[in-house]
């Protein structure tokens, strides 16, 4: 199976190489990528995927199922290619779409022989309000029985943990009127904001060390001599779990209730953009493609990349297992995420090279969980009793 899954992979590196490069030529931001999910449907379209565009409500979105002719289980690959403004491609999603629509396109061609379905979803946006997100309150991913996917890194590192994020608007209104002249009239939303902040600092005190509480005021009134009667604050609240992320969200509002009270300001409080939850990673799954990784190329992951970030493939680790691993692209460790310089290595030899060996490693898993039922028992068995 290892040679024959090496061989397929052999026969379109030109083709994937070509589609990781016209993707990184032609940077797209989130819900943006027309020309990157085009490229993507063509290509699955090609090799014999039922294909369908704006997917679930998402206009960049797709989904590409295969159904093999022998019942099995359903395997999803999760294909990101948004870019960052500014730098392009420095999260290398070019490459990571790449890999994951490669590795539908290889374990397609040898699904009929093993069992099974095999889908690729094209999830738009991860850098801002992700698609999975959508996917996954839409049950999109409610039949999938394993779920993968691969993000370029300058060093391998095994699927870890990515913090639970919620976020959260507070605005605030006031009244206006002359701060000099007649300041007992007004009322001070500005003050509201800034006492929001201070509950808030206090608070640190009494949440997880493991927690993350940031936020910034968007606006704050508009001249010095005018009592502010608009404010606007947005947060980040991250936790290691979904659980008590609500409960520190609650804790957070608390803070700007007690500020609106004590500025007698009107206080809304809304959601700016898609929370995303933690993930969950599946340590069975992820020691069949870490064990499988060393199999194809000699590579040893290493222990999880500390995470104080946020990924939407954190909504898909609550509803199917599910991986997450890097792999390295650089051939240099002091290169970091975000940068132009990471995008410039996706599409270099060393890169290429590697794409292939995170290729056969995501197939040749999802191959053996498919062909062993007690390894997929395991796999589940740790899913539902596992707290997310």
């Amino acid at each position: 199976m290892k040679n024959k899954v090496v061989e397929l992979i052999n026969k379109i590196t030109p083709e994937l190489n070509d589609l990781s490069l016209e993707i990184y030529n032609n940077p797209e931001l989130g819900y943006e990528e027309f020309k990157a999910c085009k490229l993507h449907t063509d290509i699955l379209r090609k090799y014999g995927f039922d294909v369908e565009e704006n997917f679930s409500g998402v206009k960049t979105g797709f989904k590409a199922v295969y159904k093999g002719k022998k019942d099995g289980l359903t395997i999803a690959y999760m294909s990101e290619y948004d870019a960052l403004p500014g730098i392009g491609h420095g999260c290398g999603h070019n490459l990571l779409g790449t890999v994951s629509t490669g590795s539908g396109i290889i374990l397609k061609q040898i699904i009929d022989e093993i069992g099974g379905t095999v889908i690729v979803f094209g999830t738009p946006a991860e850098e801002t309000s992700g698609a999975k997100v959508t996917y996954v309150e839409n049950h999109e991913f409610d039949d999938v029985d394993i779920a993968l996917m691969a993000h370029p890194a300058s060093e391998y590192a095994k699927s870890g943990t990515a913090l639970a994020l919620e976020p959260v608007q507070f605005e605030f209104f006031g009244k206006t009127s002359h701060a000099a002249a007649a300041p007992e009239k007004g009322i001070n939303a500005l003050d509201a904001a800034i006492q929001t902040f201070n509950g808030v600092n206090a608070l640190r005190e009494h949440i997880r060390s493991d927690s993350r509480v940031h936020g910034v005021i968007i606006d704050g009134g508009k001249a010095a001599n005018i009592v502010p009667e608009y404010s606007k604050v947005q947060y980040y609240v991250r936790s290691t779990t979904k659980t008590y992320n609500t409960e520190l969200l609650e804790k957070v509002k608390n803070c700007a209730r007690g500020a609106a009270l004590a500025t007698g300001t009107k206080l809304e409080i809304t959601k700016f953009e898609f929370n995303y939850d933690n993930m969950v990673t599946n340590q069975a799954l992820s020691k069949v493609f870490n064990d499988t990784i060393y199999e194809v190329a000699g590579i040893v992951m290493k222990e999880p990349l500390k995470s104080t970030g946020s990924i939407d493939a954190g909504q898909v680790s609550q509803v199917c297992p599910t991986i997450h691993p890097y792999f390295d692209v650089t051939n240099d460790p002091s290169i970091a995420g975000h940068t132009r310089d990471l995008g410039e290595s996706t599409i270099k030899d060393y890169a290429k090279e590697q794409m292939k060996n995170t290729i056969a490693a995501l197939v040749l898993t999802a191959a053996k969980v498919i062909q062993d039922p007690k390894l997929y028992e395991e796999i589940k068995y740790e899913f539902d009793h596992t707290e997310k």
